[in-house]
């Protein structure tokens, strides 16, 4: 099985950090968020790992380089220029020979279980939306509680985690986004899938308080 990661973005969020380093090495209780990842893949028995890059590529290159422990094939997709994550996928697809492979945003951090996306096909990795703010309930004008950050039950959004099919790839844009592009395509056809997952830890980490909030549970995550 193979595995692609998405780490070609500037992590814009996490200046000045990644001014100086790009988001894939951006560490999570000392150790880089692509560190994790790939320990995390390697857990449901991916073999070969294609991380497509574009911003800082040789301090990526040169960290997993250091590494000796990881005991996986790992190869760059090195976007010249942004290609967006569809066509990332696509130009990573000329390493890819097996009948389908899994797709991990390169800030994503969980404990999904990866095995559960392959009993279908083009599926997506679905959690409940979770709000950022906190939750007023409210009987007629007056409040009754609050609730901190509540998960909403039977709202599902992307976790940036796919299982997908490799005859997808000549559908992919050769530019943009596959949120934007094939998604919304091949769900009006019904070819697209989702898996929900509900009580899982699940980060995206997209600012610094993402990094603290992740900090405190990665232990209990990966």
């Amino acid at each position: 099985m193979k595995g692609v990661i998405l780490a070609g973005g500037r992590g814009k969020r996490l200046r000045p950090i990644t001014d100086y380093v790009p988001k894939p090495l951006v560490p999570i209780n000392n150790v880089p968020i692509i560190d994790w990842q790939i320990n995390y893949l390697k857990k449901f028995n991916v073999d070969e790992i294609i991380i497509c890059t574009g911003y800082k590529t040789e301090m990526i290159q040169h960290f997993l380089s250091m590494k000796d422990n990881f005991n996986i094939k790992i190869k760059f997709s090195v976007e010249k220029t942004p290609l967006g994550t569809g066509g990332a996928i696509k130009q990573a697809g000329k390493f890819i020979k097996d009948k389908s492979f899994f797709v991990i945003n390169g800030d994503v951090i969980t404990n999904i279980n990866l095995n559960k996306l392959l009993k279908k096909q083009n599926s997506i990795a679905g959690i409940e939306l979770r709000t950022k703010f906190g939750i007023m309930e409210t009987k007629d004008y007056r409040i009754t509680r609050f609730r901190e950050k509540k998960e909403v039950s039977n709202v599902w959004m992307n976790a940036g985690i796919y299982y997908l099919q490799k005859d997808i790839i000549k559908d992919l844009p050769k530019k943009g986004d596959i949120e934007k592009t094939l998604f919304p395509d091949y769900a009006k056809k019904g070819l697209l899938n989702t898996v929900k997952f509900k009580k899982i830890k699940w980060y995206s980490v997209d600012s610094f308080k993402d990094m603290e909030e992740c900090s405190l549970e990665i232990n209990k995550i990966i």
